[in-house]
């Protein structure tokens, strides 16, 4: 039985549903004026919701204080069908008697802390204080492994305790979930990051004398895949084919849809086709794919002969590559037969360029987020101008593949004051005899 607890000098806030007088050692409801309830609740920080079949023997006692000194509002229910009705999005703490009986429970279920596994299951948001009598501390402890927050021993219950149990118990569940969200988020971003490092190309090069690097870097914030895509295969003849492209927007629809094409181009490419007859596919590959008629995507294909000296160029939409050879400063590959970018235009043509390349050389492939970040407080983007000029400079310096292109990029990340808002994807091939 539990121990009577002497009559206290206070009362803590009422509301419909809560404890009568006797338990919370108060006036009665008739001798307490209304707007002095209404008046508590406007300051009450924290709801308790008490689950006890005999609310008149509880030793629940007023004087709840919050950590604010603000106090405890107090709901009672006297079976769980009660405390369903009361569980509103305000209460922040239950106190459960594992005395309670359990719905539904048979006849000889040896599961004393049925009662808790159905709270738990109610409210799993709720942070639970079990009940239990100072004997049956094993009980206790095994209700703080199922899920409660504490346990409390019925007899040694004052007001000072609860109060602060309540505190605890409200803060460790704020805290679990927390650590909860933080954790499934971590598994989550962990998940992504695989999938995406996965999606991300390895160059089929084998064979080639032609030096690979790339760097690839994201406008959404802690994704590792963005909209810009890339590619590099060498086929049986010795050709090497390069491609890079970018579907407009940032979303995860438009990096997935990048991979269709990425994907698409590689078995394209190594089934045999090339230049118009390669891009008119891909169109009809995106033109499936989109989940919108407005998106589009830009796209430049290289095709390098085995020899390394020449190269097919076709453009759709996109800016084109630059090339830098030795003793000369870094230019453009031509880009007036430059077609439409896949998607716009329903049959159109993407004519295939031919240029001399030359012995010694390095081939920049980019997006346009590499030149179209802002050039300091001017405004000004930094322009296929601004790009020449820059690359061209830390050739002068020495850098060469993958430093380059770390070093282009770190540029004009600086350049533009801050993390560029655009997806950067640059590919670099160099041929040294």
């Amino acid at each position: 039985m539990p121990v009577p607890v002497p009559r206290p000098r206070a009362v803590p806030a009422v509301e419909s549903g809560q404890a009568p007088a006797a338990l919370i050692g108060g006036p009665s409801k008739e001798e307490t004026p209304r707007k002095e309830a209404t008046a508590a609740d406007t300051t009450t920080n924290l709801t308790l919701l008490l689950i006890e079949d005999d609310p008149g023997g509880s030793p629940i006692v007023p004087d709840l204080l919050d950590s604010a000194g603000k106090p405890i509002r107090v709901r009672t229910a006297r079976n769980l069908t009660e405390a369903e009705r009361l569980l509103t999005d305000d209460v922040h703490c239950i106190l459960l008697d594992l005395a309670l009986p359990a719905p539904g429970r048979a006849q000889g279920d040896e599961d004393e802390l049925a009662v808790l596994r159905h709270v738990l299951e109610l409210a799993p948001r709720h942070a639970v204080l079990a009940l239990t009598a100072s004997a049956d501390a094993e009980r206790g402890a095994e209700a703080v492994r199922v899920g409660a927050q504490d346990y409390l021993f019925r007899d040694e219950l004052d007001g000072r305790l609860l109060s602060r149990a309540i505190r605890y118990a409200v803060e460790r569940k704020r805290s679990d979930t927390a650590e909860r969200k933080l954790a499934e988020g971590r598994l989550r971003a962990q998940e992504n990051r695989r999938l995406e490092r996965g999606l991300l190309p390895t160059p089929l090069l084998d064979g080639s004398s032609l030096r690979f690097a790339a760097r690839y870097r994201p406008g959404r914030s802690r994704a590792l895949l963005g909209g810009d895509f890339y590619d590099t295969v060498r086929t049986p003849d010795g050709t090497v084919h390069a491609m890079i492209g970018d579907v407009c927007g940032h979303g995860p629809d438009e990096a997935a849809l990048g991979v269709e094409l990425r994907i698409a181009w590689r078995a394209l490419t190594l089934a045999g086709l090339c230049g118009d007859e390669l891009l008119n596919t891909l169109q009809q590959v995106l033109e499936h794919e989109r989940g919108d008629d407005e998106i589009f995507a830009t796209l430049c294909t290289v095709d390098i002969a085995p020899d390394g000296r020449r190269a097919g160029l076709c453009l759709a939409g996109h800016p084109s590559p630059l090339v830098a050879r030795p003793g000369r400063p870094p230019q453009l590959l031509p880009y007036d037969n430059n077609g439409p970018a896949l998607g716009l235009l329903p049959g159109a043509r993407w004519p295939r360029t031919q240029v001399e390349l030359g012995p010694e050389w390095s081939l920049m492939l980019y997006t346009d987020g590499l030149i179209e970040g802002r050039v300091g407080d001017s405004g000004e983007r930094l322009g296929q101008d601004g790009m020449l000029e820059m690359i061209g400079r830390q050739l002068a310096q020495g850098l060469r593949g993958e430093q380059l292109l770390q070093a282009a990029v770190h540029e004009v990340r600086q350049l533009n004051g801050g993390e560029l808002t655009d997806d950067v994807a640059v590919v670099l091939l160099d041929r040294v005899p």
